[in-house]
């Protein structure tokens, strides 16, 4: 790239990405609860797309970091619509695995997006790439616009299969969506918050920093980072898939729903130490493995935190306490991403690594004093 970006300087860049992020999350939520999944998404989904192709005017750092602003606001509709999509097409016991494969597909991005994005840029130069995904962006929200309904209205869904959708759901009060003042008298929404406050900024971390990371320590060259950034989110993936199914596997032995969910993130959380202990390893193959954990878990931990949100709270409010989670999740993120760059340049990575290595048996906690046993509760 030809803007001259340190390493301080590209966090900041994210960190502008972060606070925007974290603000939009919480109005996104509430906009989402209002209007509905299928209108929600469909405003996201423009501006994150227009704000993607907006990239490619970037002339400065300053310039990139307020593109990069107006993605983060737009881009967070994206979970608060997606949990509450799925809890409006699946009951609680498929629930984590539908986040886990929808969690996926991201990493999908992440995992077959550096080769290609490396041919892209090597022959078009990297404003093209902006342009590109930019484009994409609007192509699927007319998918989106064309297929999507809530199983109540869709014409392709048989009796059969709806029953099967609400089997394990409880009759709701019909009603508009949840302030932020309701939810936040509630001890579960804290609890999510918090959750993702402490565990939101090591996948960020991760997600940003590791291609430095590779270069600058591993002295990787840029082919060498084209296949160990594919690995690492294809484990991702896996963890991701893996981690929904396992609570949902759970379930269906005669687990009470909490327990299930508890259990499964406990199990993911005890990763991340053992992960964080990627930086201390010199041999390569034995750092991409641990670091491969590390997102593995990560994700497994996030598509049955996310599903604590419908398991606990009404539909009608599940993007809002969605939304205050993510934006608890994205101001941290912020305030790690600006301190990354500093830590980086003054110490070294591994601080950063072992710091991040602790922070979902800290978000674990916190779930299992505020959300206990996962009662239902109606706003």
């Amino acid at each position: 790239m030809d803007l001259h970006i340190t390493d301080e300087i590209y966090g900041q860049i994210n960190g502008a990405f972060q606070i925007f992020y974290a603000v939009g999350f919480v109005f996104m939520g509430k906009f989402i609860d209002r209007y509905g999944t299928r209108i929600g998404y469909s405003v996201s989904v423009f501006f994150w797309s227009l704000a993607a192709a907006l990239h490619a005017l970037s002339s400065s750092a300053i310039n990139l970091g307020m593109w990069r602003g107006l993605l983060g606001v737009s881009e967070s509709g994206n979970f608060p619509a997606a949990i509450k999509s799925v809890a409006e097409w699946f009951p609680k016991k498929d629930r984590a695995f539908a986040t886990g494969i929808f969690n996926a597909g991201s990493n999908v991005a992440s995992m077959v997006g550096p080769p290609i994005f490396i041919a892209m840029s090597a022959a078009f130069g990297w404003r093209a790439c902006f342009l590109i995904t930019g484009g994409l962006g609007f192509v699927w929200l007319g998918i989106w616009l064309l297929l999507y309904q809530k199983p109540s209205e869709h014409k392709g869904v048989s009796d059969s299969e709806r029953d099967y959708i609400l089997s394990d759901q409880e009759v709701e009060v019909e009603g508009v969506g949840v302030g932020w003042i309701e939810a936040l008298k509630h001890k579960q929404t804290w609890g999510f918050g918090f959750a993702k406050f402490f565990t939101d900024p090591v996948w960020w971390f991760y997600l940003y920093w590791l291609p430095l990371y590779f270069f600058d320590v591993r002295k990787f060259k840029l082919s060498e980072i084209g296949w160990a950034l594919p690995v690492i989110y294809l484990m991702a993936d896996l963890g991701s898939v893996g981690g929904g199914w396992l609570s949902g596997y759970f379930i269906r032995l005669g687990w009470p729903v909490g327990k299930a969910r508890k259990t499964t993130l406990l199990i993911f959380a005890l990763c991340m130490p053992i992960a964080a202990m990627s930086a201390m390893v010199e041999n390569t193959f034995g750092a991409i493995a641990l670091i491969s954990l590390a997102t593995a878990a990560h994700q497994g931990w996030s598509a049955n935190l996310y599903t604590t949100t419908s398991d606990v709270f009404p539909k009608r409010a599940v993007a809002s306490v969605t939304g205050i989670g993510g934006c608890l999740g994205g101001f941290f993120g912020f305030v790690s991403s600006l301190a990354t760059g500093y830590i980086v340049t003054h110490f070294g990575y591994t601080p950063v690594f072992l710091t991040m290595g602790t922070f979902h048996l800290i978000g674990w906690v916190i779930v299992h004093k505020c959300m206990g046993d996962f009662r239902r509760i109606e706003i």
